[in-house]
């Protein structure tokens, strides 16, 4: 069955464009021009993927944003103006997994687009079976299920946080880079327009679990190296 994914955004020759660059990759598109009409389709079809735009009338993109995370684990990648870094860091912090800076290529999209749900399925079933699961001091983390808990409490956290915890828990002891990280959640090379998104999620990561930045408990930084969790 195809993916489907949701376009919101009030500049229709846009999202016609997009639309039509994602349908000739066999994608089922949902296109809406506002928020109010894709909240609809929201429930109603349950999206695999949404492209967001920040900017419209009716409700913004990043309050759309938070609607899905209030019920979706999904994808969600956030269209922004060239100058717009408030609004990354903001979709970034309420539940976006990337951004994409207007205007843009759209083959450049469809490939952040075919990134985010390899790995989005990658992380819910791609695991063997001595990997599902991973425990740490009070984190147990479910790949397949796609569910990771702290102290017995469940921390919702959006695809692309479970995606770096599982990866820093799987090298645990070890240090990985931002770079790393990056490339190998999304497995592509814009790494260096986007260099502060890995920051942005390791910040919310450490708020969902309580974690301290200055004496953590969980996810230590390694100035100048990247992160690590501790045996």
């Amino acid at each position: 069955m195809a993916e489907k994914i949701l376009i919101v955004d009030d500049e229709q020759e846009i999202a016609d464009l997009v639309a039509l660059y994602l349908q000739n990759e066999n994608f089922t598109v949902f296109k809406h021009y506002n928020a109010l009409d894709a909240l609809d389709c929201i429930r109603s079809e349950t999206p695999d993927l949404a492209i967001l735009d920040v900017m419209m009338p009716d409700m913004n993109g990043l309050e759309l944003c938070r609607n899905i995370r209030e019920q979706y684990r999904y994808p969600v990648i956030m269209l922004t103006a060239k100058d717009g870094e408030i609004d990354k860091i903001t979709g970034l912090t309420l539940g976006a997994d990337d951004y994409i800076t207007k205007p843009f290529l759209p083959l450049e999209l469809v490939a952040r687009v075919k990134a985010q749900l390899r790995r989005y399925k990658r992380y819910n079933t791609g695991a063997g079976p001595d990997e599902d699961v991973i425990v740490h001091s009070g984190l147990v983390i479910n790949v397949r299920t796609h569910e990771c808990t702290l102290n017995e409490k469940p921390l919702s956290l959006t695809p692309t946080e479970f995606s770096i915890l599982h990866i820093l828990c799987r090298k645990k002891g070890e240090v990985v880079s931002s770079e790393e990280l990056f490339h190998e959640i999304w497995n592509d090379e814009y790494f260096t327009k986007s260099n502060n998104t890995i920051t942005v999620h390791i910040r919310h990561l450490r708020e969902k679990m309580g974690d301290s930045f200055e004496d953590p408990k969980y996810i230590k930084t390694v100035w100048g190296c990247g992160y690590k969790i501790e045996n």
